[in-house]
């Protein structure tokens, strides 16, 4: 059971990011998209640091590798994922985001193999297989049954894509840091960074935003962005990642695509189609496949050696 635990924190983390969508769907009807990412980044930032000093007294000693990897952690992960991903929702359904975000496994795994240089397993292997067909099964049957595109969707889905390549790079880029950097103090330096690649431009916004006009919802929409998922989520995610191998990540990314599919059809009343449950359903066998463990046989082969050497 102890083993199963960063399986469920990476799945608990997924399905939270996947609220992202639909919450910031609403959000970005009445906030500036920098303004609104300024505000859920700061607030997860004060939580952040306030953990952080609570639990381990200071700001971790980074490396300068781990400063530049950070930065670009931050830049590609936090900044460009954000600005694209709400810039794109402002042109797209939530839907159709959640359709798109379903090619984050390919893009994890093909950073693993990159970047880590990481063989995946033959049961990692078909994880990921299993995740794409799901992401092919939503997509193929969802053009055929979805002729209300345009120019301005096609624009959205684009960038909502591009927010994809972003969330690959935050998800693996991590393993990068030093081992002694908690992840903890990774979530609080990320959201530092990414607070204050926003600030200039929120500021813009804010000078001309009517503050007045938000609602107590709206408020509380922006609260749960910042506590929930900058907070909450990354720091599952990062407890989680650190003790599984890229690849078997890479078939959980996919719960957050189906997550928002899912609230979508819940909380905004868009179309919800049989071809949501085949994905579905290829996805949870990606993961099924991706935390098998590795055979006994393969285990046993070094004590067998060891004996017949002996």
């Amino acid at each position: 059971m102890k083993s199963a635990i960063p399986y469920l924190q990476v799945a608990a983390a997924m399905l939270i990011v996947g609220s992202f969508v639909i919450v910031n769907k609403m959000i970005v009807r009445t906030f500036p998209v920098f303004l609104a990412s300024e505000l859920r980044l700061l607030t997860g930032a004060i939580i952040m640091t306030l953990l952080l000093l609570a639990r381990e007294g200071r700001f971790p000693a980074l490396t300068k590798k781990d400063w530049v990897v950070l930065f670009f952690q931050s830049f590609i992960g936090v900044f460009l994922f954000s600005f694209f991903m709400l810039y794109g929702l402002t042109y797209t359904t939530a839907l159709e985001s959640g359709i798109i975000t379903s090619m984050t496994p390919v893009m994890v795994g093909l950073i693993s193999l990159l970047f880590f240089r990481e063989r995946l397993r033959w049961n990692q292997t078909a994880g990921i297989v299993c995740a794409v067909l799901g992401a092919f099964a939503i997509n193929i049957f969802g053009g055929m049954f979805n002729a209300s595109w345009s120019l301005h969707t096609l624009w959205g889905n684009l960038l909502v894509l591009l927010a994809v390549a972003g969330e690959g790079v935050f998800l693996t880029f991590g393993k990068l840091v030093s081992k002694q950097v908690s992840p903890i103090a990774i979530a609080t330096m990320t959201s530092l960074l990414g607070t204050a690649f926003f600030l200039p431009f929120a500021a813009y916004n804010a000078a001309s935003f009517d503050f007045a006009a938000v609602s107590a919802t709206e408020w509380l929409l922006v609260l749960y962005t910042g506590v929930v998922i900058t907070v909450i989520a990354t720091i599952l995610l990062n407890q989680g990642m650190a003790k599984i191998s890229t690849g078997s990540s890479a078939a959980f990314t996919a719960l957050m695509p189906l997550s928002t599919i899912v609230m979508s059809a819940l909380f905004l009343h868009e179309s919800f189609y049989w071809y949501h449950f085949l994905g579905i359903a290829f996805v949870f066998a990606g993961i099924a496949f991706a935390t098998l463990p590795p055979s006994r046989t393969k285990r046993k082969a070094p004590v067998a050696a060891q004996t017949k050497s002996s």
